[in-house]
């Protein structure tokens, strides 16, 4: 189960939201959350892999072609 946000939840049932809706979208918010961290990370680890194809390629192709 996701962790709860409690300021959503808060602000939520202050704008007069049911505590049981203001719980499920709050708990909604926070897994979406946790989803976009999670490619967030895998797209900081594709963009090294790029990285260093492209380096290892050029020097390759420099050694070729010098």
């Amino acid at each position: 189960m996701a962790i709860l946000m409690g300021d959503l939840r808060a602000a939520l049932v202050n704008a007069g939201a049911s505590e049981d809706m203001a719980n499920k979208a709050a708990t909604e918010v926070a897994t979406y959350e946790a989803r976009l961290a999670n490619v967030e990370t895998r797209l900081s680890v594709l963009t090294w892999m790029v990285g260093a194809n492209i380096a290892m390629t050029t020097a390759i192709l420099f050694r070729v072609f010098h």
